[in-house]
């Protein structure tokens, strides 16, 4: 498991144990924090976009749940980029509700 491993992490034994164990453990680490990164990302991206429409974020949230709309934050953001006549409906929405 220790191979493309440069210099003695690849060639000592006890280097490369420790090697790969640590490498095991960040890659662990790494795929919980690529969640984290992006949903901060789709947060950073629908906020964006509210904010174009003199909306805040929160309220988008608060009116979406009180208007019954359930769409998840990746498809919000994926709106907001790619089809923003669909996300100022949604917005419209979460107001009238608010």
């Amino acid at each position: 498991m220790a191979r493309g491993f440069r210099g003695n992490r690849s060639k000592l034994i006890r280097m490369a144990y420790g090697a790969v164990d640590r490498a095991m453990a960040n890659a662990y680490i790494g795929r919980k924090q690529k969640k984290q990164q992006y949903r901060a990302l789709w947060t950073v991206r629908i906020n964006a976009a509210c904010r174009a429409l003199d909306f805040k974020y929160s309220w988008l949230i608060d009116g979406m749940r009180k208007a019954g709309i359930e769409l998840d934050r990746k498809q919000l953001a994926e709106m907001a980029v790619n089809d923003s006549a669909a996300f100022a409906k949604v917005v419209e929405a979460a107001r009238k509700a608010r």
